[in-house]
């Protein structure tokens, strides 16, 4: 075929003829040097008729090209075969098994198919070649579909075959057919055998079933290194990394047999997934007494077993200690890097693997992509996309959801959209994260838009979809869609799915609709779990139902469920929105001692909260103090309204320095504090403020407001005039207005404070029309 065959030697280049080449041939491949034993049979001249060549001689050409794995030269091979003026040697049945053997081992499963249909006479070797052939490529199906031809044939199968059909099962994952190879495996003299056994270890250990795996090990009359590599790894892979632990140690006790690479990658990977420093460290030693701790695939796990307990300075130190790192390595040091934040060192890691000659795939760039968060990531992330056009990466589906990912936390929603609409074959994940990145960049009417899209692109959406909706739908109070998504979770069935349960459970009682909110938490029944009960005492606190949420938090401890740190917000806003300050500053001092629970910002802010609406702006000003980390611009703006409230001028002050140290352009705390003025009838300080606004450009945010029509999203902001009907939508809130004037209301203006002198004042008329409050 084309590409194959060696361009034919020129008159002067022409290599001498052998005089014996089945000799030659035959010699120069018992001696080990195969490739020299191809090139011999190269030059063998072509015309006019092939050279004769012995079935021995093809015998040993077929497995140099086997060991070698090189099918363009097994093709030529074959196509001498057939040419062979001895017609007998093309049905030859044990050539023909090489070939198949061959063919399976180069990867061409279906030419090895070809070559055993074409067969005049099978034996079992030629069954065995075939399904081994189908099941070394991963066409399990083909491999235990030949297999029941092999046994409708009448032709008993040998442990070759029946450990190819059980490792077929083990790669479908079929434990069922599996289980009839087992019995089938009984039924023969070879069930017992070292090959048989091992496969069918794998076999259970692989497809969950690892408790079976591990009774068939424990009845072999005799192990070897793969019978304990299999249900290591078994257990390892299935959760169980304590016993997979335990194994290796009684492996390492009884003496017999020495670790191997893929012994210690399983319980490298078992110390890291359990956070076992102590072990790891053992182990390592073990790998170094048989050196092996240069070996890539150990080192490669040892490395990322470091790197998972949190020592990435012995996780580096390990990876330059390996021989010859391979792509795994490298991607396994890279994403330590980046999981620790470490963008610069996974960038310099990502430099040096290319120089050394590597091509890093999706998973590399996937780790680097990672590591990139905050605005300070934004250039990297750039550099990052641009290489993925360079090397066609930019088509991996997986790659280009990381990269949306990665704008969106580097705060570039523009270019994470961009991303969006390039990429072509979408899937779950990539809806998940462009409404992920709407939801944290407060785009919430464009989640709406892409969920319309996404219930047209994909059949059934996941809970992590209607999550984000979720989201979106309690920022913006829209309840006809959390009800639309509550009527969407019966018709996919995703009604018990707990964490989307918890997720209406929150979005009803932030809409306000608290019977929802109830009803669904009361459908759940014992699938409820801390967050449902948390979702609710939060929903009632935040509503003002302080009753029903102190009440819920004491039916929950009643029931011996553990509260977690956002059950305590609840608890504490409750006794706050009612002025149960002593309940509050009771549940505030159990959280640690009773329920191992450290303070946060949140609960302290819950406790300024408790204390400054209560009046005792002393002891909240006091608390401040006392905390254990510096007050944010949350505490200061609870005093700060507090002051305004109870209108204590000098607490105002303060706190308005707090917020505006840490915030200078915070316009709230400008007009918290020009009200705090105001009512104090301090116009003087009142003016100076509104002076010092001006100057440093500070301006009150513009207030925002929707309402859906017609099943559109309708978004509506101050003196905003874009609208197509704004002339309309003006007059109708004039006659408002005049309405709400007529029913008694009367404005709150700066102007109406008898104590103003506007004489001897610097305020614009300007500053006497705006309302603060």
């Amino acid at each position: 075929p084309p590409g194959c065959r060696s361009s034919p030697p020129t008159a002067s280049s022409k290599p001498p003829q052998m005089q014996n080449p089945n000799g030659t041939i035959l010699q120069l491949y018992h001696s080990g040097r195969l490739s020299a034993a191809l090139h011999a049979f190269q030059s063998l001249p072509s015309s006019p008729a092939p050279a004769p060549l012995s079935a021995a001689t093809y015998a040993a050409l077929v497995a140099a090209c086997s060991r070698l794995r090189s099918l363009c030269q097994g093709r030529l091979v074959h196509h001498h075969l057939i040419a062979s003026p001895d017609a007998g040697l093309a049905g030859n049945t044990v050539l023909n098994n090489h070939l198949i053997t061959m063919y399976g081992r180069c990867a061409a499963p279906d030419s090895a198919r070809l070559v055993f249909d074409e067969m005049p006479a099978k034996n079992p070797v030629s069954w065995a070649s075939v399904i081994a052939a189908h099941a070394q490529n991963r066409r399990s199906t083909d491999a235990l579909v030949l297999f029941s031809s092999m046994l409708r044939a009448g032709t008993a199968p040998d442990q070759f075959v029946l450990g190819s059909a059980v490792r077929a099962c083990a790669e479908l994952g079929d434990v069922v057919v599996g289980r009839q190879v087992h019995a089938q495996s009984m039924k023969s003299d070879t069930g017992s055998d070292l090959i048989v056994q091992n496969a069918l270890v794998t076999m259970y250990s692989k497809s969950g079933f690892v408790g079976d795996g591990f009774s068939l090990f424990t009845r072999m009359r005799e192990k070897d290194l793969i019978s304990w590599g299999s249900i290591i790894a078994g257990f390892a892979q299935q959760g169980c990394e304590m016993e997979a632990l335990q194994i290796f140690r009684e492996m390492i006790a009884e003496g017999l047999h020495h670790p191997n690479q893929f012994h210690l990658g399983s319980v490298f990977r078992a110390c890291g997934v359990l956070d076992s420093l102590e072990y790891g460290e053992q182990i390592h030693s073990l790998s170094v007494k048989y050196r092996l701790d240069c070996n890539s695939y150990a080192g490669c796990s040892l490395s990322d077993m470091y790197a998972r307990c949190k020592k990435l300075e012995s996780a580096r130190k390990v990876f330059y200690g390996i021989d010859a790192p391979d792509l795994v390595s490298w991607n396994s040091i890279i994403n330590a890097c980046s999981v620790e934040g470490l963008l610069s060192e996974a960038m310099v890691l990502f430099s040096d693997m290319r120089d050394s000659g590597l091509r890093p795939d999706g998973i590399t760039v996937r780790g680097l992509l990672c590591a990139c968060a905050g605005c300070d990531a934004l250039q990297p992330g750039r550099l990052i996309h641009s290489y993925l056009f360079k090397v066609g990466l930019d088509g991996d589906v997986s790659v280009c959801n990381s990269l949306l990912s990665m704008y969106a936390r580097c705060m570039d929603f523009s270019s994470a959209m961009d991303v969006f609409h390039e990429t072509r074959d979408r899937d779950v994940v990539t809806w998940n994260s462009i409404l992920t990145a709407c939801v944290l960049h407060q785009h919430l009417e464009v989640v709406f838009e892409l969920f319309n899209l996404l219930q047209r692109s994909v059949p059934s959406l996941d809970g992590i979809s209607l999550n984000n909706v979720l989201s979106a739908s309690a920022e913006l109070g829209y309840l006809e869609m959390v009800k639309q998504v509550h009527a969407y979770t019966f018709k996919v069935g995703l009604v018990n799915d707990t964490m989307l349960s918890n997720g209406l459970i929150d979005t009803y009682a932030k809409c306000g609709s608290l019977d929802d909110a109830a009803k669904h938490f009361e459908m759940m029944g014992t699938n409820c779990d801390v967050f449902s009960w948390s979702s609710l005492i939060v929903g009632y606190a935040q509503s003002g139902y302080a009753r029903k949420a102190l009440d819920l938090f004491a039916r929950m401890r009643n029931l011996g469920i553990k509260p977690n740190h956002v059950t305590f917000v609840g608890v504490l806003t409750a006794c706050s929105r009612v002025g149960f300050v002593d309940e509050g500053c009771y549940y505030y001092s159990i959280m640690e001692p009773e329920h191992g629970i450290l303070p946060t910002r949140e609960h302290c802010s819950c406790v300024i909260d408790l204390l400054a609406r209560a009046g005792r702006l002393t002891e909240a000003a006091k608390f401040v103090d006392q905390m254990p980390f510096e007050p944010d611009i949350v505490m200061w703006k609870t005093l700060l309204a507090a002051s305004k409230t109870h209108n204590d001028v000098e607490m105002g002050k303060r706190a308005a320095e707090g917020v505006l140290n840490i915030d200078p352009s915070h316009s709230a705390a400008y007009v918290l504090l020009c009200n705090i003025y105001a009512a104090s009838g301090d116009w003087n300080e009142f003016a100076r403020l509104k002076k010092a606004m001006r100057s440093s450009g500070v301006k009150k945010s513009p207030g925002k407001s929707w309402v859906k029509l017609k099943g559109e999203l309708k978004v509506f902001i101050v003196e905003d005039r874009s609208h197509p009907e704004s002339e309309e939508i003006y007059t109708m809130l004039d006659i408002v207005g005049m309405e709400m004037i007529k029913a008694g209301y009367v404005p709150k203006l700066p102007c109406q404070y008898t104590s103003f002198d506007h004489t001897n004042s610097d305020l614009s008329d300007e500053d006497m029309s705006m309302e603060y409050g």
